[in-house]
C-alpha cells in the first residue's frame, strides 16, 4: 500500500540522516584532532558517547511528530527548515543534557559551536534534496495506476499525484461515464465501465484506484472483481467527509470498525484523571488561600455601593447539558430583574467597584467551588444560561458539541479575546469554533498554555473584558 511505501521511504530516509549526523561529526572530530587540538587522540571513547546521544536526540525527535511524516516529501523550504532546525535543537539538547547530568566538561568548546552550524545545514540539504533522491533509486519500477471516477475528483487529486509519482505511482488514466474525449489535465479518458478490463490489460495497470466511494451496484462489483481476478491492487478514495459535510475519524475497538465526526482525547480516563488533577492542584488552594480575603473586600465594597447578598447563584448548563448552581460574587444591583441580559460596556445593573471586580475576573473565584465539586472545570467552555443556551443553538447547528466536556471558568475563546458580550452571530461562532477546537485538540500543553494565558489577562485584561 502507498502508506507501506511512505513509512518504509522514510524510515531509510531516517536512516542516512543518521549517518550524515555520525559522520559529520566523525569528520569534525578528525580535523579537531589534526588540527587544533593535538591533544586529542586519547578521547575517542568520549566522542562516541557524545555522537550517540546526537543520534537519540534525532530518534526521539522523529517519534515525537509521527504525525507529520507522511509530508517529509513535501518541498517546502519552510517546512524543511523548521525540521532542521528542531532536529538540531533536539539533537544537542540530548547532548547538553547529558553533559550537565554527568558533569561532563571534557568535550571541546571551539569544537562544539563549529560542528553546531554544519549539523543544522546538513540536516537542511538532507531534507532538501535526499527524499527525492531516495525515492528515484528505491522505486525505479513503476506503478502504473488506473483511476475510476469524474475528471472533477481527479482534478482534485493532481497535487497528491504529482508528490506520489515520486514513489513510483505513474497515472495512465482515467476510466469514467463522462461524455469526454481526449485528455483532461494531463491524464487521458480511457473510455467507460466497459473499457476498464481492457485499458488494465493494455497499459499493464497494477493498480486501480476509486475516487469515491462507490455504490454497492452490480457495475462496481464486478469492477472490484475483475481487480481480483487479474491481480490488481485497488484502493478507494474515502469521500466520507465530503458526503456528511464534516471531518470524520476511524477507529477499531472489540473487533468493529467504527467512523466517529470528532477525535475527543478526554474521553481518555487518563486524560481525564490528569484534567481533574489540575483542577484540584489549583482549585483547592485557591479557595482556602485566595478566596477568603477577596470574599471580604468585595463584601465591604457591597456595603458601600450596593448592599445585599454576597453572592449570585444562577442555573447554567453542564457537560450533556446538565444543569447546575453556579457560584459568583454579585457584581450587579440586587434588584435587577433582567437575568437573561447580557452585560454591556455601560451597564447600568454593575455597581461602580463591581466593573472592576468583573473586569479583573475577581467575581468568577467562587466558580473554584463548582470546580471542587466536580460540575466545571478550571478549563473549558464556558458555560452559558440556559435561555441563551437555546438562543444560541438556533443560530448555531453544532453548538452543543460545545457540552461534550465540563464547562470551565476559563477557555481557549477567552483566551484568544471572545469574551463579554456576544452581540453579533459571528461572536457565538467564533466562541464555539474555539470550543470546539479545544475538545478536539486537548493535551497537556494546550490545557496549561491556557492557564498561564489566563494568569496574563489578570493582570492586562482584553478589551472585551468588561
Amino acid at each position: 500500500m502507498l502508506t507501506q511505501r511512505t513509512q518504509g521511504l522514510y524510515r531509510v530516509f531516517l536512516l542516512c540522516q543518521i549517518a550524515i549526523v555520525a559522520g559529520l561529526f566523525w569528520l569534525g572530530v578528525w580535523i579537531m584532532v589534526h588540527s587544533y587540538s593535538q591533544g586529542a587522540q586519547l578521547t575517542w571513547r568520549r566522542y562516541s558517547i557524545y555522537c550517540a546521544m546526537l543520534v537519540i536526540g534525532l530518534l526521539g525527535e522523529s517519534l515525537s511528530r509521527e504525525g507529520s511524516k507522511r509530508y517529509f516529501l513535501q518541498s517546502e523550504f519552510l517546512r524543511q527548515h523548521r525540521l532542521a532546525l528542531r532536529q538540531t535543537f533536539a539533537s544537542v539538547g540530548v547532548l547538553i543534557f547529558y553533559l550537565i547530568a554527568t558533569k561532563d566538561s571534557f568535550i571541546s568548546r571551539i569544537f562544539f559551536f563549529n560542528f553546531l552550524p554544519w549539523l543544522y545545514i546538513a540536516l537542511l540539504f538532507s531534507h532538501h534534496f535526499l527524499p527525492e533522491f531516495l525515492a528515484r533509486r528505491i522505486f525505479r519500477q513503476e506503478e502504473k495506476t488506473l483511476l475510476i471516477g469524474s475528471t472533477a475528483k481527479a482534478k482534485a487529486l493532481r497535487g497528491w499525484l504529482r508528490r506520489k509519482a515520486e514513489t513510483g505511482l505513474r497515472t495512465v488514466g482515467i476510466i469514467c461515464e463522462e461524455p469526454h474525449n481526449g485528455a483532461d489535465d494531463n491524464i487521458p479518458v480511457l473510455g467507460g465501465f466497459d473499457r476498464f478490463r481492457r485499458a488494465v490489460q493494455e497499459n499493464a495497470v497494477t493498480q486501480v484506484i476509486m475516487l469515491e466511494f462507490p455504490q454497492f451496484n452490480e457495475t462496481n462489483r464486478n469492477l472490484i472483481a475483475t481487480c481480483d481476478q487479474l491481480g490488481v491492487r485497488l484502493m478507494i478514495v474515502s469521500d466520507l467527509e465530503e458526503k456528511l459535510g464534516h471531518p470524520v475519524t476511524h477507529f477499531d475497538d472489540d473487533g468493529f470498525r467504527f467512523v466517529g465526526l470528532r477525535e475527543e482525547p478526554l474521553e481518555n480516563p487518563f486524560n481525564r484523571g490528569l484534567k481533574r488533577t489540575i483542577d484540584f492542584a489549583l482549585a483547592l488552594p485557591i479557595m482556602l488561600f485566595l478566596f477568603p480575603p477577596l470574599a471580604l473586600i468585595v463584601w465591604l465594597a457591597q456595603r458601600l455601593q450596593s448592599p445585599g447578598p454576597l453572592f449570585h447563584k444562577q442555573t447554567r448548563a453542564g457537560i450533556q447539558n446538565r444543569r447546575f448552581d453556579i457560584w459568583k460574587f454579585r457584581t450587579m444591583h440586587p434588584e435587577n430583574t433582567e437575568i437573561a441580559r447580557q452585560a454591556t460596556t455601560e451597564d447600568e445593573r454593575v455597581y461602580p467597584l463591581g466593573k472592576w471586580f468583573r473586569k479583573l475576573s475577581i467575581d468568577e473565584v467562587p466558580q473554584f467551588w463548582n470546580v471542587l465539586r466536580g460540575e466545571m472545570s478550571v478549563v473549558g467552555p464556558r458555560p452559558h444560561l440556559i435561555e441563551h443556551n437555546e438562543q444560541f443553538s438556533r443560530l448555531m447547528a453544532n453548538y452543543q458539541v460545545r457540552t461534550f466536556v465540563k464547562p470551565g471558568i476559563t477557555g481557549l475563546a477567552q483566551v484568544r479575546g471572545f469574551r463579554g458580550e456576544a452581540q453579533t452571530s459571528q461572536d457565538i461562532q467564533n466562541r464555539v469554533a474555539c470550543d470546539i477546537e479545544y475538545l478536539e485538540n486537548w493535551n497537556l500543553t494546550l490545557e496549561c498554555g491556557i492557564i498561564l494565558r489566563t494568569f496574563a489577562q489578570l493582570f492586562v485584561p482584553p478589551p472585551s473584558a468588561y
